[in-house]
């Protein structure tokens, strides 16, 4: 049976493919068109001008195929991303492959797609073009079962790739014999306005000035949306009436010489002008913002004096009302996003106010603001909520950053915002993007300082995550170097602890146990927890268990253990079970190791930790071999050495986690045979890290032996 607990974002083998928000009308033909070509080739860009629906056409063929694709259907969303160095990693980071590998990106993702029957869809590439072409082309090559199904409003120019261009709704009088009621575009008006007015009936009465309404409109989605929430003010008719005479002074009079292009800037505009002022700056500013956002940031980012804080609220509301702005509630809370073509109107009226530089830079300071709270919190109760919080807040965070290192003068608070934020690169999912983003901001600054010093041990910190254990300890040696001079003892400590990680991975038992003595010695104050004292003793533990000292190991994670308990740390507690797991099973008592090792796993599948989750999986293979559950293990040990492949080096490269890895194995051939041991572990090879981790805690039956 499988588990019903949540799982991270991302683990899912079905896929990630957003839910529909908006009723689907239409675009029947369009639709069949599209799958005939999806059947038909490996790669579809479906092209269209802003605002006719490209997006939305293929979520919805994505819904309608999905049970096509047995790997899933996965969905990245390039909009709103800036630097083409980052296509990669951004698809990779949809698709949920774990950001631990220090490997070329394109190797993983090949990898991982590998032999996987799927199909990738890849949002928005106009502006990044040529890296979106290059990624498909490796990708396609790569991964023979893959699809990729793309928006752009220009193709990306592969010689095999099915170009299918998105046309406006039908508009009446398209084809003389269609009922004016069942015309694609008036359905739309209709259900919008519905929406907007739910007493609105189309009748006899006001067909034809819809109809009227919708050929003016072109049969652009987003125009004709805009239109009818002004049915809250307006009836159709007058709308009609207003919106000729606006298309009137654009084009001279003559609609023919208006192109459709202009059509939708001509809505949006009209859209714009019924939106009182305040609203109009507020629209602007918070074209700043990247994907969803909280009214908090929206508080701080976009008020001042022409726009007190206290009125945001009601003026967020008003956007909302007129379609503006999309909301969205679920548990975590309440967010807002503006659709794309209205963000790229709102930068063209910003930087027409001369508020660009200004917005980007407050909402800097209010993301740099957000890292140092959720780094003072995260050791605490609340850690879940950081954790899903800044992953909400991953686009912005991104988008702060690049803003910060592009710009003179900023470039040091990108180096404090990336330093604050070691637990999302660490804890969060995203090793190998906090590394990248590590090493091009210190590289920006070169000179001596405090901030300097943080990011070089977080850099550190980093690289071990990756099992890059001599650029860890190349970063801690620097930030000691460094510390030293500008006088910070708090990064001479931490740089102690690095090194002390650095060489527990490389196998020198001896030097990682003094460094990592000196960290816990000099951090007894418990005031900061993370990410010097826990994790030092937990490794410190690891370190005497490998050196056979295993109670004094054991006594040392008790009193780890107690003090996250008391604080409502988790992530590090998590580490501390495994850990307690090996020397209980190293003191022989396996049924109490498993008990750890379950609740050390049950914790992570709260967070996005790949790497914990496979160390413990590690570590629950061994124990069911000493619990006479061979093939068990033998199913977990093939679905470890899948899952490691994109996840970074096997065992971190830890010498004392290798060799017990090899002897677990050995020992698991020894007692199934050959021929049982291998048909167990492809059987493992299959599972995805959900699956193993719910077979590893009971909650799914492991797969039947087909050798009977």
């Amino acid at each position: 049976m499988r588990s019903l607990m949540a799982t991270p974002t991302g683990w899912r083998r079905d896929g990630n493919l957003p839910a529909e928000l908006t009723s689907f009308v239409g675009r029947t033909r369009l639709l069949a068109n599209l799958k005939r070509h999806l059947g038909e080739s490996r790669l579809v860009t479906v092209t269209g001008i802003g605002g006719v629906g490209k997006s939305r056409t293929v979520l919805r063929l994505a819904h309608q195929v999905r049970g096509l694709y047995p790997d899933g259907v996965w969905f990245a969303d390039l909009a709103r991303l800036q630097d083409a160095g980052m296509v990669r990693h951004t698809i990779a980071s949809a698709l949920g492959i774990a950001d631990q590998s220090s490997r070329a990106e394109s190797e993983t993702l090949s990898e991982w797609v590998g032999d996987r029957d799927m199909l990738l869809i890849i949002d928005t590439c106009e502006h990044l073009v040529e890296g979106c072409a290059e990624l498909v082309h490796e990708l396609l090559e790569a991964a023979p079962n893959l699809k990729v199904l793309a928006t752009s409003r220009q193709s990306l120019h592969l010689p095999y790739e099915q170009v299918v261009p998105v046309p406006p709704l039908q508009v009446p009088d398209d084809d003389p014999m269609e009922n004016l009621f069942t015309n694609e575009s008036v359905q739309l008006f209709t259900a919008r306005a519905v929406a907007v007015q739910p007493d609105f009936v189309l009748d006899e009465d006001n067909i034809n000035a819809v109809a009227e309404l919708c050929r003016r409109l072109d049969g652009i989605p987003l125009a004709i949306e805009l239109a009818a929430v002004r049915l809250r003010a307006l009836s159709v008719e007058q709308i009609l009436g207003l919106l000729a005479d606006r298309f009137s002074l654009l084009a001279g009079a003559s609609r023919t010489a208006l192109p459709r292009h202009q059509t939708l800037r001509a809505a949006i505009g009209w859209s714009h002008e019924l939106c009182e002022p305040a609203e109009r700056l507020l629209w602007a500013r918070l074209s700043v913002f990247a994907g969803d956002f909280e009214l908090d940031a929206a508080r701080f980012v976009c008020s001042d004096e022409r726009l007190p804080s206290e009125d945001i609220t009601d003026l967020v509301t008003g956007l909302v009302e007129k379609s503006i702005l999309l909301i969205r509630s679920n548990h975590a809370g309440v967010r807002y996003k503006l659709i794309d073509t209205l963000a790229e109107y709102g930068e063209e009226w910003l930087d027409k106010l001369g508020q660009s530089q200004v917005m980007r830079h407050k909402h800097l300071q209010y993301y740099l603001s957000l890292a140092t709270r959720s780094e003072d919190a995260w050791s605490g109760p609340r850690q879940i909520y950081w954790f899903i919080r800044m992953r909400q807040e991953h686009d912005n965070v991104r988008l702060a950053l690049e803003h910060a290192l592009r710009t003179p003068g900023e470039t040091l608070m990108a180096l404090t915002l990336l330093s604050s934020l070691w637990f999302m690169w660490v804890c969060c999912g995203f090793v190998r993007e906090g590394r990248l983003y590590l090493e091009r901001a210190l590289e920006a600054n070169p000179g001596v300082s405090k901030e300097r010093c943080k990011a070089l041990w977080v850099l550190s910190y980093v690289r071990s995550a990756q099992g890059d254990s001599v650029g860890a300890l190349e970063a801690a040696e620097a930030c000691s170097t460094e510390a030293v001079r500008v006088g910070d003892s708090r990064a001479v400590i931490l740089a102690s602890k690095m090194q002390g990680t650095a060489a527990l991975l490389q196998g020198d038992l001896q030097k990682a146990s003094a460094l990592l003595g000196v960290a816990i010695e000099f951090n007894t104050d418990n005031k900061e927890l993370n990410p010097g004292l826990l994790p030092a003793i937990v490794e410190l533990s690891l370190v005497l268990s490998a050196q056979g000292e295993v109670y004094e190991a054991e006594s040392l994670l008790q009193d780890c253990l107690q003090v996250c308990r008391e604080r409502g740390e988790l992530w590090v507690g998590s580490y501390a079970q495994w850990a307690m797991s090996l020397t209980k099973l190293a003191t022989g008592r396996p049924d109490e190791a498993l008990h750890s090792a379950r609740e050390g796993l049950r914790v992570k599948r709260h967070f996005h930790d790949t790497l914990g989750t496979l160390l413990a999986l590690e570590t629950t293979a061994r124990i069911c071999v000493a619990r006479d559950q061979d093939r068990v293990a033998a199913v977990l040990l093939g679905a470890l050495h899948q899952n490691w492949k994109t996840a970074g080096l096997p065992m971190l490269g830890a010498p004392f986690l290798t060799t017990d890895h090899d002897q677990c194995v050995k020992e698991c051939q020894k007692s199934l045979g050959e021929k049982a041991y291998w048909a167990a572990f492809e059987e493992g090879g299959r599972l995805d890290l959900d699956e193993a981790s719910a077979l590893a805690l009971g909650d799914l039956d492991a797969p039947e032996d087909p050798t009977g």
